[in-house]
């Protein structure tokens, strides 16, 4: 059973390795750069978001459709639906 479970992640890293955070209580965010965002619970920053095929502007409004976000999950911005390439905790 490790064998098939490992034999999987090297076929698809991605899907089997993903990272899934409960981000549901972040309280401000910040702009990285037009496709990246760092979310903070506090003046802790908590995670990172890779988001490329949705424009992010630093006055933009950034919701979640669910607090427990993995990679390839959407997330709402300026009242767009966008898809999140990755999410990277920070703690």
């Amino acid at each position: 059973m490790v064998f098939l479970i490992l034999a999987m992640g090297s076929l698809c890293p991605g899907g089997v390795f993903a990272d899934c955070l409960d981000l549901g209580n972040f309280t401000n965010w910040t702009l990285q750069d037009s496709h990246t965002i760092v979310l903070y619970r506090g003046l802790r920053p908590i995670a990172i978001l890779e988001i490329p095929n949705c424009q992010i502007q630093s006055k933009s409004s950034i919701r979640l459709i669910k607090s427990y976000v993995c990679d390839l999950d959407e997330i709402i911005i300026d009242d767009e639906t966008c898809s999140i390439m990755t999410v990277k905790a920070l703690y």
